[in-house]
């Protein structure tokens, strides 16, 4: 049996690992996909304390070399259920394995939201993409949409400038939603354009099912337009998939996990702590999900630690 399990590879879980392992406590951290989480999306990190420079990557690998080196340890799985057991310790399911421990700390992140339309999946990775990072390089000297006017899509909408020979970004308010400098950086680009109070309302694909073009519709006059571009960005924020923790944590109307400051779910059973951007917060940023992970994992060790007394 573990003292804690981490679900969650991102800056809260290793956070967490790195803070309980430091405690004593025997740690399994799972992870479904990519060490680090969504901060191996950004290409340039300029507001973590004590690098003015750092890659997502980059700062990823020192967090995951930090925790094992501490001794934890971590399995590549993806966790579908997390019970309570009859003995009062956590059963947590993964990839059809189980692993039992005194307390869980829940720091699963969120994904990628999609505009939800018809064809999306399909076209997710033939004209459609998340990642600039990733899949931007697919796109040099070729033109490209970008979905979303806050910080997330400006990041993106700024690397691809650098790399496509144009850039439109699509706004469905009437102004930009992401910070000052990051506005400022994307309209220094001469091959940048904005098209606000608009939304894509349809994706146009080639008979060999890659992306043509976006149906693009006004929302002040319902104008509809034709946009053709070779990629499309979508950039609108993130989702918790929280589904499989709905068991031993109450869960708000947008699937967050509700928990405060404390990281302790409301309403949940002692031992079950949510930390980073599943949990209901207001601000996400790695530095928030760091502290979220040592905050949950102080916890946790306390927890455990509560439990010597009546065993």
């Amino acid at each position: 049996m573990y003292d804690i399990t981490v679900i969650g590879a991102g800056p809260a879980g290793l956070t967490a690992a790195v803070y309980a392992r430091r405690a004593g406590k025997n740690v399994l951290v799972i992870e479904k996909s990519t060490f680090g989480g969504q901060i191996t999306f950004s290409p340039k990190i300029e507001n973590y304390p004590g690098f003015e420079e750092i890659s997502g990557n980059e700062l990823a690998d020192k967090m995951v070399s930090q925790a094992l080196g501490l001794g934890a340890e971590i399995e590549m799985a993806e966790v579908t259920s997390v019970s309570r057991s009859d003995s009062g310790s956590f059963v947590t399911v993964a990839d059809g394995n189980e692993y039992e421990s005194r307390a869980v700390v829940i720091a699963a992140g969120a994904d990628h939201r999609r505009l939800g339309l018809e064809g999306e999946d399909a076209l997710i990775g033939n004209g459609i993409s998340f990642c600039a990072v990733c899949d931007g390089a697919f796109y040099k000297g070729l033109k490209v949409a970008v979905i979303g006017g806050g910080n997330s899509a400006l990041v993106e909408a700024n690397l691809l400038a650098d790399i496509c020979s144009e850039v439109i970004v699509v706004q469905n308010l009437a102004f930009l939603t992401a910070e000052k400098s990051s506005v400022d950086a994307l309209l220094s680009h001469s091959n940048v354009s904005v098209v606000y109070s608009t939304v894509v309302d349809e994706y146009i694909a080639y008979e060999n099912g890659s992306l043509k073009a976006l149906s693009l519709k006004n929302t002040a006059d319902d104008t509809v337009s034709y946009l053709e571009v070779d990629g499309c960005f979508v950039a609108i924020g993130l989702k918790p998939e929280n589904a499989p923790f709905s068991g031993v944590a109450a869960l708000d109307k947008w699937g967050y996990i509700d928990a405060g400051e404390d990281t302790v779910p409301s309403g949940a059973a002692g031992g079950i702590f949510a930390a980073g951007d599943c949990r209901t917060k207001r601000i996400r940023q790695i530095s928030t999900a760091c502290a979220d992970g040592a905050v949950a994992a102080l916890a946790a060790c306390a927890y455990v630690d509560s439990l010597s007394g009546r065993e």
